[in-house]
């Protein structure tokens, strides 16, 4: 099983920055692809930003060039560098790692961190 936690989440201003952090942990040992997801209270969970294992990023075009995902999947490790937010970036924000095992994809997610922008 693989466990992951996140960090960073809070309240900011528009404007303003945050910085989330996600540590997998666990059965870590061929991970595909990590990324960070988010859900706004009555809405679906939509992808924010992904980067695999040969760190190859992908963004939705809403946070292109306002948000930076880094990452190192050696060492589990997955950030979310968030830059000049917009109350529309309020949402709960989910970190998701892939990882094969036995020739099979298996997805995990951590528990979810809350991202408040104000106006």
């Amino acid at each position: 099983q693989v466990q992951l936690v996140e960090s960073g989440g809070g309240l900011v201003q528009a404007g303003g920055s945050l910085r989330l952090s996600c540590a997998a942990s666990g059965s870590i040992f061929d991970i595909a692809q990590m990324g960070w997801y988010r859900q706004a209270p009555g809405k679906q969970r939509e992808l924010v930003a992904t980067i695999s294992s040969d760190g190859h990023t992908n963004y939705r075009d809403t946070v292109k060039g306002r948000f930076t995902i880094s990452g190192d999947s050696a060492k589990a490790t997955v950030y979310l560098q968030m830059h000049n937010m917009k109350p529309e970036d309020t949402a709960v924000y989910y970190c998701n790692v892939d990882q094969w095992g036995r020739g099979v994809l298996h997805s995990y997610w951590g528990q979810g961190t809350q991202v408040t922008v104000s106006s």
